[in-house]
């Protein structure tokens, strides 16, 4: 099929929901490492694809999937040496007291989970979420993200939902040079705390991206989450990390991006780049909030810790240490973003370059002083760069923020020609 069949097709049997990217959709018929390509096999470098993490159609993670599917697929009331061995590789990882996973098959339904357990182990019913924040697609999720109550067909927020400022130094309502940013920014916790209470609902949890991705590629301003998980937990709630985007090494210096601000949250979700492509979640927690969710009700998942499932988890995280992806995420990453930097002094229309490791945010502004966000100049520069062989996309309350979370195998190369071709569309409209 062409690609307007393909998309007359759509029409008629898909949901009017489901968007396209790009003015005119491209048709992605195969993927190798970085790199995309169409039906007429024109490459394009993949930079926002975090889902496929140690690159498109890795062979080690296809080959494992497919041993493993030749032999058997089933659920875990059966004994089956992947999903312990999986667990305990991936608890190395984790530090303590976080011991006890859950397997599930996407960042949606661990989120959803890691709500179901807040609520079991602290008797809670009210939420805080940073504003923008995105969590995923379920109806408890839905209510769990601005991103989507207080966007175009939402329902504005339930009333077991308090929304705290999102920590942004460029544009927030507390700048960069403002002292104790990020406890500035957490001091607003109390107030939302008090207002659950007030409102009925005692406090469930704190949720929070390590690294805020819809908001707008966010690095939150150090000392914020020390201060937010105390205050959550003086109220009796739990922290959850939602590392569906920024976990394992994509941040470079770290292997979660909770780690970069020095907390130990109480459950930890993932999805998207555990299973490189194939549906994979997790939930990671405590011993104790595990224990008060064993109530009595059993937990069931049909699909969540497969035998093949498992297999892939396992392969996508011994490439990501064999193959030193971290560190290479790190490499590539700092050079990118001096790269990015760099073009600051040339094009006015850049208002910040901003992130850690290979997750990277450019904020378009009309104007630096009054720092104006400028979104139509942000997806004018993503569709041309498309054009060009370079596959990106917007974000951010305003969506002025061009996001770059490329899979971890990306070059050096491949670096400096997204820096260089950027270069040359800014001149353009310069």
């Amino acid at each position: 099929m062409n690609p307007e069949e393909i998309q007359e097709l759509r029409r008629r049997y898909l949901g009017p929901s489901l968007s396209l990217s790009y003015r005119e959709p491209l048709t992605i018929v195969r993927g190798q490492g970085a790199y995309l390509y169409d039906h007429q096999d024109r490459a394009y470098l993949d930079c926002v694809n975090n889902v496929a993490h140690v690159g498109h159609c890795h062979p080690r993670v296809i080959a494992a999937g497919y041993r493993q599917m030749e032999l058997l697929n089933t659920n875990t009331r059966y004994l089956h040496p992947n999903v312990v061995r999986y667990a305990e590789l991936l608890l190395e990882r984790l530090p303590d007291p976080l011991e006890v996973c859950y397997f599930v098959n996407s960042g949606s339904e661990a989120n959803e989970l890691a709500w179901r357990m807040a609520r079991a182990v602290t008797g809670g019913t009210g939420a805080v979420v940073l504003d923008v924040a995105y969590h995923g697609n379920t109806n408890t999720c839905i209510d769990l993200s601005p991103y989507k109550f207080n966007g175009p067909g939402g329902s504005g927020r339930p009333d077991h939902v308090r929304v705290v400022d999102l920590p942004y130094p460029y544009r927030g309502r507390y700048r960069e040079d403002v002292p104790e940013l990020g406890r500035r920014y957490a001091d607003q916790l109390p107030m939302a705390l008090t207002e659950l209470e007030d409102s009925g609902h005692r406090p469930a949890a704190f949720f929070a991206e390590s690294l805020p991705s819809c908001g707008g590629q966010i690095v939150l301003p150090e000392g914020f989450l020390v201060a937010a998980y105390g205050h959550v937990h003086a109220a009796g709630g739990v922290a959850v990390a939602d590392e569906v985007q920024v976990g394992f090494g994509r941040v470079g210096t770290h292997f979660w991006g909770f780690e970069t601000q020095g907390v130990v949250p109480d459950i930890v979700t993932l999805g998207k780049p555990i299973g490189n492509g194939h549906p994979l979640g997790a939930v990671i927690t405590t011993r104790a909030v595990a224990e008060a969710f064993a109530n009595g009700m059993e937990y069931f998942n049909t699909f969540g810790g497969n035998p093949v499932s498992c297999a892939i988890g396992l392969a996508v995280l011994e490439v990501v240490e064999e193959e030193g992806l971290q560190a290479n995420a790190l490499r590539v990453g700092e050079r990118l973003k001096a790269g990015l930097t760099a073009l600051m002094d040339r094009h006015p229309a850049i208002g910040e370059v901003r992130g850690r490791g290979l997750f990277l945010g450019i904020e378009f502004v009309a104007d630096r002083g009054r720092r104006d966000p400028d979104a139509r100049t942000a997806a004018g520069v993503v569709e041309r760069m498309k054009e060009r062989g370079f596959l990106l996309s917007t974000d951010g309350a305003d969506h002025n923020v061009i996001k770059i979370k490329p899979p971890l195998v990306i070059t050096d190369g491949d670096g400096d020609r997204l820096v260089e071709a950027l270069d040359e569309e800014l001149e353009r409209l310069d």
